[in-house]
């Protein structure tokens, strides 16, 4: 499964984008994270179902001190990319 998503809320300046991406790569899913200019963290996500609903609750909590407030969810078609999660500055 593929997933696209944007957090926004209080999710720069608390280690959001680190933490992501350290949670996608725990669950074994592959993908970017960013901050945008507008103050919201985006990825892509891909890897197989249940981690991917996962990293989706993680990032609904996200870590400490983050007040998210709404997490625009996208579901894409599996591309089957291989690699490791990244984040992109």
């Amino acid at each position: 499964m593929r997933v696209h998503l944007v957090v926004s809320g209080r999710v720069q300046g608390v280690n959001y984008r680190r933490d992501a991406q350290r949670r996608a790569s725990q669950l074994g899913l592959v993908g970017w994270v960013r901050n945008t200019p507008d103050g919201c963290v985006e990825a892509v996500a891909e890897g197989p179902g249940g981690n991917v609903d996962e990293f989706l609750d993680w990032c609904r909590r996200g870590p400490l001190l983050a007040n998210v407030s709404n997490v625009e969810v996208s579901w894409e078609k599996t591309t089957g990319e291989h690699g490791e999660f990244r984040i992109i500055r």
